[in-house]
């Protein structure tokens, strides 16, 4: 009986809910029992409460460390072949990390790398500008990254393209100014 619970809380086999009442007696005691409460209880509550299980995370242990002591930052655009390898690089790694990108908040990303240049890797406070596959790989193993993606790697989502504002047409453009006149239309003032 015992082999056979300890089994199903390790394998991940769940039992039904539990059901907890509460409620308000007669003298204005708080009850929680796992039976109904009697006709005179006021306040009742009923709770559904699931079994308590291990949870574990899907990354091994050194991983976690890893993530937590050094986190890794990517800001990239699709800036072309040397932004596609460094998505790459970490891919290939299996790297957990986060990727920004610097259009959505430029000043600060001014302010957090000293330029414009992408991509940049930060892995905890050590800052990359570039991509150097030798540099990413000392700053990584440093860290207490492994070298191949470990069992239960998710690539991160990669964030949502930010829209640029379109730029006003220029007089004497299609659409501007001289051409809305020549096509009967008031210029905008």
């Amino acid at each position: 009986m015992i082999l056979a619970l300890a089994l199903s809380i390790f394998s991940g086999v769940s039992f039904a809910a539990q059901q907890v009442y509460i409620w308000t007696d007669e003298y204005g005691n708080r009850e929680y029992r796992d039976t109904p409460p009697p006709p005179r209880a006021k306040n009742v509550e009923r709770r559904d409460l699931d079994v308590s299980t291990i949870q574990t995370s899907e990354l091994p242990y050194s991983v976690q460390q890893a993530v937590k002591n050094f986190p890794v930052t990517l800001w990239v655009l699709d800036c072309g072949s040397v932004c596609d390898n460094a998505r790459a690089h970490l891919l290939r790694r299996g790297v957990p990390h986060t990727e920004k990108n610097p259009q959505a908040d430029r000043e600060a990303f001014e302010k957090l790398t000293g330029g414009v240049e992408v991509p940049v890797l930060f892995v905890g406070t050590n800052r990359l500008k570039g991509y150097l596959a030798s540099d990413w790989d000392a700053a990584l193993d440093l860290a207490g990254y492994p070298r191949t993606p470990p069992l239960g790697f998710k690539p991160p989502a990669r964030p949502a393209p930010v829209e640029q504002p379109a730029a006003a047409p220029a007089k004497g453009a299609p659409g501007g100014e001289a051409s809305q006149q020549a096509a009967g239309q008031p210029a905008a003032r």
